[in-house]
C-alpha cells in the first residue's frame, strides 16, 4: 500500500471526488469528521430504502408490480407501518388476555347493567399468602389461580372495601379477546400477503439503495476533506500498483498529489490477493468480520488448510460428508452465475471432502458400528485409526491413537506459526523468541503424550525433554531482555503453561467428533429397537431422520465454535496475528469491483 495526500481547489471538489470515485482505487482516511452539508438527511434516506429492502423478498422470476422503485417503497412502508401497528395491538391483547383468562368466561354488558341497577360487581385478585376474608352483606367467589394469585368476584349491594387489589373492567371477557386477537392475525396474515405483491421489484429497489448509499459515501467523503483557505485535500491509501494510473489521473485533473510509505502510526487497510484456490476462506473471514492487520501475516492459507482438517474431525462421518456434497453440487447448480455465493460454496465441497476422507480412514458412515459395515467399507478403513488388533476393533486404542493424531496435528499448528514468524524476523534478535517458543512446544508435546495418553517415549527423547524446554524459555528471556520487552519476562512463567494448554485444547477436536459418533449410535439404536417393520418403519425412520439432522446441527455448531477457535485463538495467538485489520474498500460505486 502507498499512502496519499491530495490538494485541489475548493471550487473543484466535486467535480474531484467524482473523478477520484470513477478511478476507485483509494482507501480514504477522513481528514475531518464527516458531517453537516445534508449528511444527516441522506443518511437517513438510505435507511428509510434499505429498511424497505430488507422486509421485501426476492424473487428473481416473478414479475415487477409496474410502479415505480419509489412508489414501491412508500407501499412497503404503508405495509411496515400496518404490521408494526396490528403486532402491538395483537401484544397488548394478549397481555390483557392473560390477565383476565383465570376469570373464565363472562359478560362485561351484563356487569355494566347490574351495575346500573346498583348491584356492585367487581374483578378482585390478591396473593395467595394474604387471601381476602369473605365480607358480611357481600359475596365473595374465588374463580381461579396462578403460581402467585388468587382472582375473585366480588358481588355486593353496599360499596365496601377489602384487602385485595380491584382489577379495572375490560372492554370484553378473555374469550372476546381471543377472537378479536384472531381477526388481527388473519389482518396480520394480509399485511403478508401484500408484501408478496412486491415480490418483483426487489432488484428494482435495490438499485435506488444502492444510489443513495453511493450518495452517502460520496457526501462523507466531500464532508471529511481538509479545508484552508481555497485549498482542499484528502488523504488516502492504495496499492502500490496502481501508482502510474493515480498520477496519470493527477496530471489530467490538475491535482497536486503527495505519494509516500505509509508511517508506523498510519491505520493502513488491507487488501487480501490470495491465489484462487485460498479464496473459499473468505467466506468464514467474512462471516466472522475478521481480517489481519496490514503488517501482520496473511494466514488465509494455513486458515483453509487446517478449517478443512479441523471440520473432517469435527463432524467425522463421510456419510454426513456425501450428504454434504451433494448438496453442495445442488447449490452450486442453484446458484450458478452469483458470484458471491461460490466461495461458500467451494468452502464447503472442499471441508466436505475432507470430512469424507477421514470418515472413510476411520470406518464411521451415520453412525454404524464398524462391525455393522460391508466388509468393502471396513477395508478402507485405517488399521491405526480404528484401533485393528488381531482379536477385532479395540475402541480405546482407536481413541488414543486419534487423540495422539489430534496432539500431532496442533504441534504442528502452533510450530507452523512460529516458524513462519522466525523467518520473518530472523535478522532481529525478535527471531530468537520464535526459536524459544519451538523448542518450548515440541518439549511440551512429549509431555503431554506422558501425562494424557500415557505413552512409554523412547529414552532420547526423555533425555532431551526437560534441557530442551530449559534451552527454549533461555532463548525467550535473551530475546525479550535484547528486546527490551521486559513485561513478557514477567509473565513468561504463564505464558509457559498456556503453551501446554493450547497444546492440550487440540484434544477437542476428538471430544467433538467423538460425541457426535455417540450421538449417531444413540439414535440408529432407538430406531433398531423400534424396528422397521409396519408401521414401527415410520417411528423408526423419524427418529433417524430427527436424530442425524440434529446431529448435523450440533456438529455444525462445533466446527463454528472449536474450528474457528483453534485458527483464529490459539494458532493466531503464537503467530502474533491480532486480527486487528480494516478492510480496503475503495472510494467507488458499490456495484463497481477492484
Amino acid at each position: 500500500m502507498k499512502k496519499m495526500t491530495l490538494l485541489c481547489t475548493r471550487v473543484s471538489r466535486e467535480a474531484t471526488l467524482d473523478s477520484l470515485r470513477d478511478l476507485g482505487v483509494v482507501h480514504l482516511q477522513h481528514v475531518n469528521s464527516p458531517e453537516g452539508e445534508g449528511l444527516d438527511q441522506a443518511r437517513h434516506h438510505f435507511e428509510y430504502l434499505r429498511r424497505a429492502l430488507e422486509v421485501l423478498p426476492k424473487h428473481p422470476h416473478t414479475s415487477p408490480s409496474g410502479k415505480s422503485a419509489h412508489d414501491v417503497v412508500e407501499e412497503v412502508w404503508k405495509l411496515i407501518h400496518r404490521k408494526q401497528s396490528l403486532a402491538e395491538k395483537i401484544e397488548l391483547l394478549e397481555i390483557e388476555r392473560k390477565r383476565y383468562e383465570l376469570f373464565g368466561t363472562f359478560d362485561v354488558d351484563d356487569i355494566l347493567a347490574l351495575r346500573e341497577q346498583g348491584v356492585q360487581v367487581k374483578l378482585l385478585t390478591a396473593p395467595i399468602k394474604q387471601l381476602p376474608e369473605q365480607p358480611e352483606g357481600a359475596t365473595l367467589v374465588e374463580l381461579g389461580r396462578d403460581r402467585t394469585s388468587a382472582y375473585f368476584v366480588l358481588i355486593s349491594r353496599e360499596p365496601g372495601g377489602i384487602e385485595a387489589e380491584e382489577l379495572p373492567l375490560p372492554e370484553c371477557s378473555a374469550n372476546g379477546m381471543a377472537r378479536h386477537i384472531e381477526g388481527l392475525q388473519q389482518e396480520l396474515a394480509e399485511v403478508e400477503e401484500g408484501f408478496s405483491a412486491y415480490v418483483g421489484d426487489h432488484d428494482a429497489v435495490a438499485a435506488i439503495a444502492g444510489e443513495a448509499e453511493d450518495h452517502v459515501v460520496w457526501l462523507e467523503a466531500r464532508n471529511g476533506m481538509g479545508l484552508e483557505e481555497d485549498v482542499t485535500y484528502l488523504r488516502g491509501f492504495f496499492p502500490a500498483e496502481r501508482e502510474t494510473e493515480l498520477r496519470t489521473a493527477a496530471e489530467k485533473q490538475g491535482w497536486a498529489v503527495l505519494v509516500e510509505e505509509p508511517a508506523e502510526e498510519d491505520e493502513v487497510p488491507t487488501l487480501l490477493r490470495n491465489p484462487k484456490w485460498v479464496s473459499p476462506i473468505k467466506a468464514v473471514l467474512n462471516m466472522i468480520g475478521v481480517i489481519p492487520g496490514y503488517k501482520e501475516l496473511d494466514v488465509s492459507a494455513l486458515f483453509l488448510i487446517f478449517l478443512s482438517i479441523f471440520f473432517a474431525f469435527l463432524i467425522g462421518d463421510a456419510g454426513y460428508g456425501l450428504l454434504f456434497i451433494v448438496l453442495t453440487l445442488f447449490g452450486k447448480r442453484k446458484l450458478k452465475g452469483n458470484e458471491a455465493a461460490q466461495p461458500a460454496l467451494n468452502l464447503l465441497m472442499l471441508m466436505s471432502t475432507a470430512c469424507v476422507v477421514f470418515g472413510v480412514l476411520t470406518g464411521n458412515y451415520f453412525g454404524i458400528m464398524l462391525e455393522s459395515l460391508p466388509a468393502p467399507l471396513a477395508g478402507l478403513s485405517s488399521d491405526y485409526l480404528t484401533g485393528k488388533t488381531a482379536g477385532g476393533w479395540n475402541s480405546d486404542l482407536a481413541a488414543n491413537h486419534v487423540m495422539f493424531v489430534c496432539f500431532a496435528l496442533g504441534t504442528l499448528h502452533l510450530t507452523l506459526a512460529h516458524g513462519w514468524n522466525l523467518i520473518r524476523k530472523i535478522n532481529s534478535w525478535e527471531a530468537l523468541t520464535d526459536l524459544g517458543w519451538l523448542c518450548s512446544t515440541w518439549s511440551l508435546f512429549s509431555v503431554v503424550l506422558q501425562m494424557v495418553l500415557y505413552m512409554e517415549l523412547p529414552s532420547w527423547i526423555i533425555t532431551v525433554q526437560m534441557p530442551l524446554l530449559g534451552a527454549g524459555v533461555v532463548l525467550i528471556i535473551i530475546s525479550l531482555v535484547l528486546t527490551k520487552s521486559y513485561f513478557g519476562l514477567v509473565t513468561l512463567a504463564l505464558d509457559v503453561i498456556n503453551n501446554f494448554v493450547d497444546i492440550i485444547s487440540y484434544v477437542r477436536l476428538y471430544a467433538v467428533g467423538a460425541a457426535s459418533l455417540a450421538i449417531a449410535q444413540a439414535f440408529n439404536g432407538m430406531a433398531m429397537d423400534i424396528g422397521f417393520s409396519g408401521l414401527g418403519a415410520l417411528g423408526a425412520a423419524g427418529i433417524l431422520f430427527a436424530g442425524h439432522a440434529l446431529n448435523i446441527i450440533l456438529g455444525a455448531m462445533g466446527v463454528m465454535v472449536h474450528g474457528i477457535r483453534l485458527n483464529t485463538l490459539e494458532f493466531s495467538g503464537h503467530a502474533g496475528v491480532e486480527w486487528a485489520g480494516i478492510q480496503f474498500n475503495p472510494f467507488r460505486k458499490k456495484k463497481e469491483t477492484l
